[in-house]
């Protein structure tokens, strides 16, 4: 199907977005575009006009800065999984295929909340932050402020995310992944990552209507006292034709147990 007619512009900046989004607010940011895109050609989406940001360099590579490793919202999948970073490069090659990688970004996918993604179990791991800019100048959103619900993060409408900053001091990651035969997004994955100082931060994506972190696993990681069994409930997880919310709960305390196992 052919999506329904839009106008179409690129930004010069950042700021140049921003001011679009302000003056046409029903106007929708593009980037890699592998999320907006099919839904404008199945009419779930009907914007009337789109403000492309993929060419701001300001948004592109990745550098170091003190403690944090600096990404570009515009960094693919691609280039983050060639990049010293810690635990994103494993994720980002269990991400679609090459030509999704090639062109899709990291932080097109963060800011879209998929809830089937698998860079936001990553990001909460990590301990991430992301840095947004909008028209009352910028803020940081901690990763376990930033995603909200289902396709709902808290980068609001006129804004941009522009960076994440990722912490260096990462001793050890994994992540293990349950992945749906043809789409490739995640049926549930799980995301372990030990800090500098031996804390431990797991989270799991795609059994629920947002990524969560593993408390109750962090708790007892922290006191030695722990099993993989019962970590999550059934009754906060989704279920559906491919797996029911019973079957979800088990793959994660699977997953976690492979995950944390990983780190040594």
């Amino acid at each position: 199907m052919y999506p329904a007619s839009f106008d179409y512009r690129k930004a010069t900046s950042v700021e140049d977005a921003l001011q679009a989004l302000a003056e046409h607010p029903e106007t929708k940011v593009i980037a890699g575009g592998h999320s907006l895109l099919p839904a404008m050609k199945l009419r779930l989406a009907q914007p009337p006009a789109m403000i492309d940001i993929w060419d701001l360099p300001e948004l592109k590579g990745i550098r170091e800065d003190g403690d944090f490793f600096v990404v570009g919202a515009m960094t693919t999948h691609a280039e983050v999984l060639r990049s010293a970073l810690p635990l994103f490069p494993e994720v980002a090659g269990w991400v679609g295929d090459p030509l999704v990688r090639n062109r899709g970004t990291i932080g097109g996918s963060l800011a879209h909340a998929d809830p089937s993604a698998d860079y936001p179990a990553a990001a909460l791991a990590l301990g991430a932050q992301f840095v947004i800019r909008g028209p009352g100048g910028e803020r940081t959103v901690q990763a376990d402020d930033m995603f909200l619900g289902m396709f709902e993060s808290a980068v609001q409408h006129g804004e941009l995310l522009t960076h994440i900053r990722v912490p260096r001091g990462i001793e050890a990651s994994a992540y293990e992944k349950f992945r749906h035969p043809a789409s490739h997004y995640a049926v549930v994955g799980v995301a372990a990552a030990r800090h500098a100082g031996g804390e431990t931060r797991v989270a799991y994506t795609g059994a629920a209507e947002k990524a969560h972190r593993l408390t109750k696993l962090e708790d007892g990681l922290r006191s030695a006292e722990y099993r993989f069994k019962d970590l999550v409930d059934p009754g906060d997880l989704l279920g559906d034709r491919y797996a029911s919310a019973e079957y979800r709960a088990h793959l994660v305390d699977v997953l976690a147990e492979r995950a944390v196992g990983r780190l040594g």
